[in-house]
């Protein structure tokens, strides 16, 4: 190699480290410093190591996790058998320690702490759940069980049966998103109205949320979306506003609207010969710019926002889609 080519590729890795630091927002002080230390239980490793003698130890560390209906017997065996093993073996392939997700959790807590210092730290608890995917999450004041055999990589053969638009999200990175998703729904909860222009704002404020809450994830990242479906909504906001626009979809209360555009799907559904090209979940896109532009153009706290009206943001959000 002679000394050009060793310069130059010196000069591609300090731009590429620079650009990576250049990318990566600085957390604010304020926020830093707010104590927020998580531990995950792993109770999915003790799970599979059950026997006779660790498992009162268990039940009474973990009542809510054995139904009582159950024997003792039910749950060693169950333990045992060989689904639970096989899912044991995979999640430890994944999660051999949960490290970093600790610390992604933690910095997610500060943020949330920061914006709403009221809500109170739950225990962490990590299960193995039989790819229990809809129920992936569960969020009590008091609980956080997430179940790592649905974060084992979308190309998992656990996965093999399950449509391909869902296990897309079957990325460890996803946790912390789809925690944070669950704050979001309980943050903002559901519109009394049916209107689609409500419910899209009303996504929106979540997918706005989230951007406050995880600064280090990416848009795409957010909306669980590639760069490529991230890059067709904006290349083609003007066209999909005119499309709502058009078909007077804003105010109807059509329920099939939701899974057209709210809704996970392989794609939006228009009608159009171009659907199969378009993401899912476009009105969400929308929704999301919406308040994004309220929120530029009004002095509004994120914690206010839970108190406006979609009509109010609506009118006063002055949204241009982009050209």
């Amino acid at each position: 190699m002679n000394k050009g080519t060793l310069y130059f590729l010196l000069f591609s890795n300090l731009l590429l480290i620079l650009h990576s630091c250049k990318k990566a927002p600085q957390i604010p002080i304020e926020i830093s410093t707010i104590n927020a230390e998580i531990t995950i239980d792993r109770f999915d490793q003790a799970f599979s190591n059950l026997n006779n003698k660790s498992l009162d130890s268990l039940q009474g560390k973990y009542p809510f996790l054995f139904p009582i209906k159950y024997s003792q017997e039910f749950w060693v065996h169950k333990s045992k058998d060989t689904l639970q093993q096989e899912l044991k073996k995979e999640t430890l392939k994944t999660f051999p320690n949960i490290n970093i997700l600790e610390q992604e959790l933690e910095l997610f807590y500060k943020h949330l702490l920061f914006y709403y210092p009221t809500i109170k730290i739950p225990k962490v608890i990590s299960i193995i759940s039989e790819v229990d995917y809809e129920n992936r999450i569960i969020l009590t004041k008091e609980l956080l069980l997430i179940s790592l055999d649905s974060y084992l990589g979308k190309n998992h053969h656990f996965y093999e049966d399950i449509s391909k638009y869902i296990v897309e999200d079957f990325e460890k990175e996803q946790i912390t998103i789809d925690i944070a998703q669950e704050y979001a729904k309980k943050i903002f909860t559901r519109t009394d109205k049916r209107d689609f222009i409500s419910q899209m704002i009303l996504y929106g404020k979540r997918q706005y949320l989230l951007r406050k809450l995880l600064p280090l994830k990416t848009l795409p990242e957010i909306f669980s979306y590639t760069p490529d479906e991230l890059r067709w909504n904006e290349a083609n906001e003007t066209e999909i506003w005119r499309y709502f626009i058009e078909k007077e979809l804003l105010y109807k209360t059509d329920r099939n609207l939701l899974p057209r555009f709210l809704y996970p799907a392989p794609f939006s559904k228009f009608y159009m010969a171009y659907d199969t090209d378009s993401p899912d979940r476009v009105g969400q896109y929308i929704g999301y710019r919406i308040v994004d532009s309220f929120m530029k153009n009004n002095n509004v706290s994120l914690q206010e926002l839970s108190t406006i009206d979609s009509e109010t943001i609506f009118t006063k959000s002055r949204y241009k889609p982009k050209k």
